[in-house]
């Protein structure tokens, strides 16, 4: 079984027609960890010059790219073949969005090769070729224009694989969060640097501090809390002037 799901991970471009298209394709795979291509029947219309300079830092997987006669050649070893699909049709019913199925996917990729198939830039995958898919997937998309540019197809159908796998670990904040006994000093001393500056007097300070307190507890989230706050910066600069 394969440590990293991922690795067992192939992106099938069939019958690409331009370089630029598996270039770019490469650099959205390495985005989302994704290393291996292969490209079944490529029509390729254009230089590799075009591929190479839209692959960018991703030229490492563009050169180790294989090539295969056909889209059955390029999945033979592959124990899932997902294709995917913009158009609709008999054999085309039972899609799923990419992250409804991402992790039933990579369950599938810890145990063997799982290929993720992409169509041509004009006409996408052909019915003959559907049949050959284990899966399919459609990118969920607004009906006015559902046709999306290849290298983006990679990348969205690979994002969702990607997340599913928990490879990414979001940053955490530094420091712990604030115990009570110092959030009531910053009360204490924030109200007595307003009534220092002018912003409020003695008898305004219950009223003026629930609003700080609020904003302490949760940031500035609304307009009340925005006034609020640079109501504090305007005082705090006439106070700093006027007494110089």
């Amino acid at each position: 079984m394969a440590a990293n799901p991922l690795d067992n991970i192939r992106v099938v471009l069939v019958g690409t027609l331009y370089t630029g298209n598996v270039g770019s394709s490469c650099r959205a795979m390495a985005n989302m960890g994704i290393r291996h291509l292969r490209l079944a029947a490529p029509n390729l219309q254009n230089s590799w010059e075009e591929g190479e300079r839209l692959a960018v830092h991703a030229t490492d997987i563009l050169a180790a790219r294989e090539e295969f006669p056909s889209l059955e050649a390029a999945v033979a070893d592959c124990v899932a073949v997902v294709g995917t699909t913009a158009r609709e049709g008999l054999y085309r019913q039972h899609v799923k969005a990419p992250r409804d199925c991402a992790s039933d996917l990579l369950s599938v990729a810890a145990t063997g090769p799982v290929a993720l198939v992409f169509g041509r830039e004009d006409k996408g995958l052909l019915n003959e070729e559907i049949a050959q898919c284990t899966h399919l997937v459609r990118i969920p998309v607004d009906e006015g224009y559902t046709s999306l540019n290849l290298s983006q197809a990679v990348l969205l159908t690979c994002y969702e694989l990607f997340a599913a796998s928990g490879r990414y670990v979001p940053p955490r904040e530094k420091a712990p969060p604030a115990p009570q006994a110092q959030k009531a000093q910053l009360n204490k001393n924030w109200a007595a640097m307003l009534r220092e500056i002018g912003f409020m007097k003695e008898e305004q300070s219950d009223h003026f501090m629930q609003g700080f307190q609020r904003v302490f507890s949760r940031g500035v989230v609304t307009k009340d809390d925005a006034a609020l706050m640079l109501g504090v910066a305007r005082q705090a600069v006439w106070a700093a002037k006027n007494h110089a």
